[in-house]
């Protein structure tokens, strides 16, 4: 028996189906600190988050995020995880994209963006130095975390600017 291959089109529906979901899910329960929406009303698949850093952290600023997603979200991680701010941290790259494995090869297509989202945050303050997108900051988070949390809170005060 042949089972019909999605059209693009159905995959985009699912899509889309999805992210209203998300968005929906977002809105009525949203974690704490953080908030997501479409770029546009037009554009279901380019969104701008916001994450707050935790209070009384070194972290404690506004960071912008921007997500980009294809046809095959859920069943693949958003394409585009990237901060718009300036980040200091050894898993984001000088781009602002981020080196997490939930977005790469540990995604689950149970995760919604406020899963996503609230992983981000816990990364903040939790860094895996030995998987460095930002060798520089993996050193000095290993090596000086005084040095290194005093360079987190320049560019976390600068977020707030």
């Amino acid at each position: 028996m042949n089972t019909p291959q999605m059209s693009k089109s159905t995959k985009t529906s699912q899509a889309a189906l999805r992210l209203m979901s998300d968005l929906k899910e977002l809105s009525i329960d949203p974690p704490e600190g953080v908030s997501a929406s479409p770029v546009s009303d037009n554009d279901l698949f380019i969104w701008n988050a916001t994450i707050m850093g935790p209070d009384e952290t070194p972290w404690e600023g506004i960071f912008h995020i921007i997500l980009g997603f294809t046809e095959d979200y859920p069943s693949k991680p958003p394409r585009d995880v990237r901060f718009t701010t300036h980040m200091y941290h050894p898993n984001v790259y000088s781009d602002g994209s981020l080196c997490l494995d939930i977005i790469q090869d540990k995604w689950n297509p149970t995760y919604t963006v406020a899963t996503l989202l609230t992983s981000i945050q816990s990364l903040l303050t939790d860094p895996n130095p030995n998987s460095p997108a930002n060798p520089e900051a993996a050193r000095l988070y290993n090596s000086d975390k005084k040095e290194y949390n005093k360079r987190v809170r320049k560019y976390a005060a600068r977020s707030a600017e």
